[in-house]
């Protein structure tokens, strides 16, 4: 294989094209996993001495490793990152709730650029929207399943989730499904992947783990592979070891399908460890959140053996998720039909392993930051990253190869480097800034979407209940006077029905009456939804738009729902439903807009 490969490389050499380029005349499938919360020292293959990965250590020992990748450090901003190609900021994804969550409508997502060329599909976690037009099938991916929100049990997601024998959105409909939600993932995925490789058509399969985000849950068998460790570190790790089981299937799957050979595989994470760094951090400082690398630094593996990236191979090249789309597009011959500029580069003759390697002179630099506020603050949390240094906001400076730790801060004795990266933010954000006025907008009247149900995890302006106990506890939106308000666009003037919900439409249960607590489940935390569910006591519902108030009703006290006709007028507009209790306003936790006829 390797010699006729090398025949090719000489051909290649001639016309100036790449080696993946001949490769996808026969197009490999893709395997994108990414999972939640894992750091970098969370795998043994990166020395961690507890927990147990060995599938993902295998594949470690089997792939092209990009040892300085880095992403955002918390979720959503970097998914954005990585299925657009694009700065977090730039694609309106600096949070993970509070409406900025939701990544704009202009954006081009990694399913949209294959689609016309693969049969794409998305397993587990999205996290960019849950309304048109940011859901997955909204942005190239036909096949989806997929829990709501940031993960299982929070506010946009099925009522009553937990991680064990859920409901989930399967292409926008709700299906119950039994066992473990990563298990249910994967199993699910698994289906695709036979049914496509039964077709002999390339595919796309982006899974995407909602594990080993808390709250900390997994199967007892798990739980019982750490006794010496901590409740919460044995059910994160236990998390992790079910993820790594899942490769294993997944990866069996492929060579009992003979199709292992040109299937792209790729392993990576979202953020820092959550709860790791108690056990192993690689050295780093930081974790999820932090600017410092610890929380931001994560796994990369690739392995597409067809290729030549079946064996054991270090990258120490600097490298961030917004390469991703890229790359892949170069390696896979994907045309940039939709003329994207990326903010990203493709990295394909980095990991040809017949390429020319990493250049001599590597000036590049880079930027993460940790906002998880409304709008963006320059230099907040940020780190602007060089192949040797790192500027940690704005002020603090780490030459990352004699000192991985970030232990000494070398900003005064270099002013010239501190300077030069100054400079690089400076420019960065000038060109970003006048980008973040931009609100991403849930779109009401479009005619294949006559009803939208938006919930309390995209309040703008106030800090919404982003889980379901929260919404249980009725946390958030219980204030003398809600500041809060959905940003919407209306796309066609027309009358609407807008009805506003204490409890999810599937719960159907009265806006006054409170909610017994669930059943708990395997794990060192508490399930969202064993909560007891409080009455609101709420006298009176008010429509609120644009901060005026457009109607108000009393509540009925057996009524799930308060329901007011309007016409709303083309444009955009702040939508903030209210309910009046004793104790002051409550943000109307679910609403569901409908367009009449």
């Amino acid at each position: 294989m390797k010699s006729s490969l090398r025949i090719l490389l000489a051909i290649l050499v001639q016309s100036s094209c790449s080696l993946f380029a001949v490769q996808s005349a026969t197009r490999p499938n893709i395997i994108l996993v990414i999972t939640d919360d894992q750091g970098y020292g969370d795998l043994a293959c990166h020395g961690n001495p507890v927990i147990k990965t060995p599938h993902l250590d295998k594949l470690y020992s089997e792939s092209t490793v990009l040892t300085d990748y880095h992403v955002a450090p918390t979720c959503s901003p970097t998914r954005a990152a990585l299925l657009t190609g694009h700065w977090t900021n730039r694609t309106g994804v600096w949070h993970t709730i509070m409406g900025r969550s939701m990544i704009r409508d202009n954006e081009v997502t990694l399913g949209q650029h294959f689609a016309p060329h693969y049969t794409t599909a998305m397993f587990g976690k999205w996290h960019l929207g849950d309304n048109y037009p940011y859901r997955p099938e909204d942005r190239g991916f036909e096949e989806v399943y997929r829990h709501g929100g940031g993960g299982v049990g929070q506010t946009p997601d099925v009522w009553d989730n937990s991680y064990f024998d859920g409901g989930y959105f399967h292409n926008g409909q709700i299906e119950t499904a039994k066992g473990f939600c990563t298990d249910v993932f994967f199993e699910k995925a698994h289906h695709f992947i036979k049914a496509q490789a039964g077709k002999k058509e390339p595919f796309l399969a982006y899974i995407a783990t909602n594990a080993p985000h808390g709250p900390l849950h997994c199967p007892q068998k798990y739980l019982d592979l750490y006794p010496d460790q901590s409740p919460a570190i044995a059910a994160f790790f236990g998390m992790i070891s079910n993820i790594d089981d899942n490769i294993g299937r997944t990866r069996q799957l492929l060579a009992d399908l003979g199709i292992s050979d040109n299937t792209l595989f790729i392993f990576t994470t979202d953020n820092g460890t959550a709860s790791g760094e108690k056990v192993f951090n690689a050295g780093m400082r930081g974790k999820k959140g932090s600017e410092y690398d610890g929380g931001h630094r994560v796994p990369f593996f690739i392995h597409w053996p067809a290729a030549g990236l079946n064996n054991h191979r270090k990258i120490d090249k600097l490298t961030h998720a917004i390469d991703v789309v890229p790359t892949l597009m170069e390696v896979c011959g994907i045309p940039n039909e939709a003329g994207v500029k990326f903010d990203g580069a493709s990295q394909a003759s980095i990991i040809d392993p017949y390429g020319s390697g990493i250049p001599a002179e590597d000036n590049r630099m880079i930027i993460t930051d940790s906002q998880r506020v409304v709008d963006p603050i320059k230099w907040r949390k940020s780190a602007v990253m060089s192949s040797r240094f790192r500027l940690v906001n704005g002020t603090e400076l780490y030459d990352i190869k004699a000192d991985p730790s970030q232990k000494k801060n070398l900003a005064k004795e270099n002013p010239e480097q501190v300077a030069k990266m100054r400079a690089f933010y400076e420019k960065w954000w000038a060109e970003l800034e006048p980008t973040f006025s931009q609100t991403t907008e849930i779109h009401l009247g479009h005619p294949d979407h006559p009803k939208v149900t938006m919930t309390a995890h995209d309040w703008l302006n106030t800090a919404p209940p982003w889980h379901q106990g929260s919404i249980r506890a009725a946390r958030g939106g219980n204030k003398p006077k809600f500041s809060g308000h959905w940003a919407i666009k209306v796309i066609k003037e027309g009358r609407y029905r807008i009805s506003l919900l204490r409890w999810p439409e599937e719960a159907n249960h009265p806006i006054n009456a409170p909610l017994a607590p669930g059943t708990e489940v395997p794990g060192a935390s508490k399930a969202f939804r064993t909560t007891p569910g409080i009455s609101l006591q709420a006298t009176e519902a008010a429509l609120v738009i644009n901060g005026r108030t457009i109607a108000t009703q009393a509540v009925d006290q057996k009524a799930s729902a308060i329901s007011f006709t309007t016409t709303l007028p083309a444009g955009s507009h702040q939508l903030a439903p209210v309910f009046l209790t004793p104790k002051g306003q409550t943000g109307a936790f679910y609403c569901i807009v409908e367009t009449l006829p």
